[in-house]
């Protein structure tokens, strides 16, 4: 996976030209002679084409971006479903740990969805954001 960096190149105040360089710095193209996507959400799965005048999104790397920015966005909910489940269980109140115990399962379960999986364009993908468990999408 080839992850592409604009980089400019100044003469003074002025600059020349916008280079986009991968990764690895082993490729690097002119970005005036390059189509990229409008969507720059999955910017680090893009990759350049054999002919380095298009870039696309790589869906495998897309959707392992996908499933970190759930990781993300879940882990402060996890932590406020702990405090939950623990005022539930000093309470003594079990159908309260159950709810907690089950929320908390839905957002382990959220980077696995088969929506992300079954995805095959940026699009899709942006819309198998889980809001019902992790509210707004940041797409």
């Amino acid at each position: 996976m080839a992850q592409y960096l604009e980089n400019k190149y100044r003469v003074g105040d002025r600059i020349m030209a916008t280079y986009i360089v991968d990764k690895d710095n082993v490729t690097s193209v002119e970005a005036s002679g390059v189509t990229k996507p409008s969507d720059r959400h999955f910017r680090n799965a893009w990759i350049l084409n054999s002919d380095k005048d298009v870039i696309t999104e790589n869906m495998a790397a897309a959707k392992i971006l996908m499933r970190d920015k759930i990781r993300d966005a879940r882990s402060g909910l996890l932590a406020a479903l702990d405090v939950e489940y623990m005022k539930a269980l000093e309470a003594g109140n079990s159908s309260a740990q159950a709810e907690a115990k089950n929320k908390k399962q839905a957002l382990r379960d959220a980077p696995a969805a088969s929506d992300i999986a079954d995805a095959r364009t940026i699009s899709q993908l942006k819309a198998a954001w889980p809001t019902s468990i992790l509210g707004t999408s940041p797409f």
